[in-house]
């Protein structure tokens, strides 16, 4: 019969952790309450009440990629390997906010590195996915980070990122086209030839049906 304490331990392990800077927190909710009051609310009545508080929360969340060194998530997982064949890692989930506006924008994310005497581990593509889209941000710049800083990391032969993502500043505000996609790509290296830069293109847009 299991021990009650090591299931105990085992579910924590599986516990949601939320940690927020308190003071960063009380900071953003206060400018919040003003928001609300500008905008022609009542930040005291029910509904409203702690949202000042989520808000911030949230803002801390959406924009933790600050403090995410992304070149230390790849060195976290980095392999000494013999192999020099293209290595593809494509619809990454993209989550981020327009530096403009502070709406968001999302969408997918395919990228592609030749290794050079070095793999990485493949959740830490993601990863570093994450660490630059987590900040305020353009799609524009996004593309060339993530490629920048696998290509400084790894020293592969070659990388390659196309980002599709909507942005809902196109979306809900201005011209309001809902169904517009906006495309960026960024390549090095070996992805520079059309061959090359063809076979990445040809493998993210095929089906494994």
């Amino acid at each position: 019969m299991s021990n009650p304490t090591d299931f105990n331990e085992e579910l924590d392990r599986y516990k949601k952790v939320e940690r927020y800077n308190v003071e960063q927190v009380d900071r953003i909710a206060s400018h919040y309450n003003d928001i609300l009051s500008a905008i022609g609310e009542d930040p005291n009545r029910e509904g409203l009440i702690k949202t000042p508080e989520r808000v911030a929360k949230a803002l801390q969340y959406l924009t933790h990629g600050y403090d995410v060194d992304a070149a230390e998530v790849l060195r976290s997982a980095m392999f000494e390997e013999d192999y020099s064949q293209m290595v593809v890692v494509k619809d990454i989930e993209v989550y981020s906010m327009c530096e403009h506006h502070m709406l968001p924008f999302f969408g997918k994310a395919h990228i592609a590195y030749i290794p050079n005497g070095h793999i990485v581990g493949l959740s830490k593509i993601p990863r570093i996915v994450d660490a630059f889209a987590r900040r305020l941000q353009v799609q524009e710049r996004l593309t060339n980070e993530i490629r920048d800083c696998i290509q400084e990391t790894l020293n592969p032969a070659g990388v390659a990122v196309v980002m599709e993502c909507k942005h809902m500043c196109m979306a809900m505000r201005g011209v309001q086209k809902q169904s517009s996609v906006t495309t960026t790509s960024a390549f090095t290296g070996e992805f520079q030839n059309d061959v090359t830069r063809s076979e990445f293109l040809r493998l993210i847009t095929a089906s494994l049906d």
